[in-house]
């Protein structure tokens, strides 16, 4: 059966005592209510296990770290591991967010419904096409690693920095291999998962376990290791911590694909949240280790010069001759994991905008047979190979496409994320105080996440590069076009929808 707050089949609502007009239900009410029953996706097809592997590939650890810790480490040097923790606690004040709006909506389009029910639908429309933004733009900061790798595995590691045209090919076939996996179902989605994510955490652990009393007790090229290194004294300085702040909140996105596969998830409501709150926790502490050695053993320039590849460098460093080669596998397998769960994330959101009618109802359509958004996830593809040809003709270097991509993505990050935590602030308002818990999970914590996202998206913004710019806010802005065009059809499927249906004793 399809609940109300996401396929309403019936014209009223139950808000406590009071029954009311379903605002999605007009004159077309019966049209509609067909619409969302035969567009709807796969119930039950994700487990909860596989959730919270969702967001663990979602993140993309030996990704994250193979093509940000070079970035992360030439913005804060030794503070970089004080800006993966000070942008971490935050991050779960806005994971706590999204596990307690999924307890109330949901919803395939995550933020943009809940900002739509929280703060504004106008909010919640930016907030999702933020989402979809920064998704298609990782198309390409996702796929050129994948490239890379592979090339490097075949190639060598000079053929696989200096030849943008063949890694960038090579990416994107990679990239289309994971668009028909998503286009086949849920279930072949995360079969794909489990085996991807499952040998890269496990390469990482192992290689983890054997760096750290290396790093200790034998291996010192680069800096010598100090507790000072987690604390503020090193992000000081003009546009440091900010800097960092954003290249840390792109280590730790993803997660929140489970918010996404909420309406494909078992017992979703409580599964999603939880979900995310574990993956944040597992990549913070393999992006800890991995970035503490590598300002252990390796040196600055080897670091700088590497910035697309540090962690096959490292990997060398942990076990000389072959280790270099297994941390590329991992890194290849973790970047194809996460160009598969940002396009399900980025093909749910335009599925909930289609179906909400905020953008053509095409996006909205599902396959009858594999229960999948087959027309949004093929327009993706679409743009992603544009922006692949793109990326080549402007971009000098892998590393020069993956910083502007980063930055940009990071600006788009804080800005949906802050939107959707505020969101769960004002709707729970009346909650917030029943109880110490409430208090701190729903309110205190939330809120200084949501603080923190809105902070670093505006200081960022005199410090970045134009092009980062231009891509970060630029983009955004051109949301307003489809909100002005499809104002009037959405009208009553969204832009009338009603706040959040939160129970007055609402636990946390």
């Amino acid at each position: 059966m399809l609940t109300s707050l996401c396929h309403p089949p019936n014209p009223t609502m139950r808000q406590g005592n009071r029954v009311t007009q379903n605002p999605l239900e007009t004159d077309t009410s019966l049209q509609r209510a067909i619409d969302y029953e035969e567009h709807a996706l796969q119930a039950g097809g994700v487990s909860k296990a596989g959730s919270t592997l969702m967001a663990v590939a979602g993140s993309a650890p030996a990704y994250s770290i193979a093509a940000s810790t070079a970035l992360l480490i030439g913005a804060a040097g030794v503070g970089a591991p004080a800006a993966l923790l000070w942008c971490g606690i935050p991050m779960l004040g806005i994971a706590f967010a999204f596990g307690y709006l999924a307890r109330v909506d949901t919803h395939a389009g995550a933020s943009f419904s809940w900002v739509a029910r929280g703060l504004h639908p106008i909010l919640g429309f930016l907030a999702g096409w933020a989402v979809v933004i920064s998704a298609t733009i990782f198309m390409v900061a996702g796929a050129l690693p994948a490239g890379q790798m592979t090339v490097a595995l075949f190639a060598g590691d000079k053929v696989a920095n200096e030849n943008t045209l063949l890694v960038t090919l090579v990416g994107a076939l990679w990239f289309l291999v994971m668009a028909a996996a998503v286009i086949f179902g849920v279930h072949t989605t995360e079969r794909a998962q489990w085996v991807m994510s499952i040998i890269e955490v496990g390469i990482l652990v192992v290689f983890a376990a054997i760096a750290i009393p290396r790093a200790i007790t034998t291996y010192h090229h680069g800096e010598t290791f100090s507790w000072d290194w987690f604390g503020f004294g090193h992000l000081t300085g003009a546009g440091v911590f900010v800097a960092a702040a954003l290249i840390a909140a792109f280590y730790y996105w993803g997660w929140d694909v489970t918010a996404n596969l909420g309406e494909e998830t078992k017992n979703a409501h409580k599964t999603t949240g939880l979900a995310g709150i574990l993956g944040i926790v597992i990549v913070f502490i393999l992006f800890e280790i991995y970035t503490t050695t590598t300002l252990v053993m390796l040196p600055g320039k080897t670091i700088e010069a590497n910035s697309g590849n540090v962690l096959s460098v490292l990997g060398d460093a942990i076990m000389p001759g072959i280790g270099g080669k297994i941390l590329i596998i991992a890194v290849a397998l973790s970047t194809i994991a996460t160009l598969e769960t940002t396009l399900v994330q980025v093909s749910r959101t335009l599925f909930a905008m289609g179906r909400d009618r905020t953008i053509p109802f095409a996006f909205g359509r599902i396959n009858r047979k594999w229960k999948t958004p087959v027309f949004a996830t093929l327009v993706v593809v679409g743009v992603s190979l544009l922006l692949f040809v793109l990326a080549n003709v402007f971009g000098d270097s892998v590393g020069q496409i993956l910083g502007w991509a980063i930055s940009s993505i990071g600006l788009q990050i804080a800005f949906y994320y802050s939107l959707a935590g505020f969101a769960l602030i004002i709707g729970f308002r009346k909650v917030i105080f029943r109880s110490l818990k409430n208090f701190l999970l729903i309110g205190l914590w939330p809120f200084v996440g949501a603080v923190f996202m809105m902070y670093i998206f505006f200081a960022a913004i005199p410090n970045n590069e134009p092009v980062v710019n231009i891509l970060g806010l630029g983009l955004i802005a051109i949301g307003v076009i489809p909100l002005a065009l499809f104002y009037r059809k959405a009208k009553d499927a969204y832009f009338s929808r009603r706040p959040l249906d939160v129970p007055e004793d609402f636990e946390a």
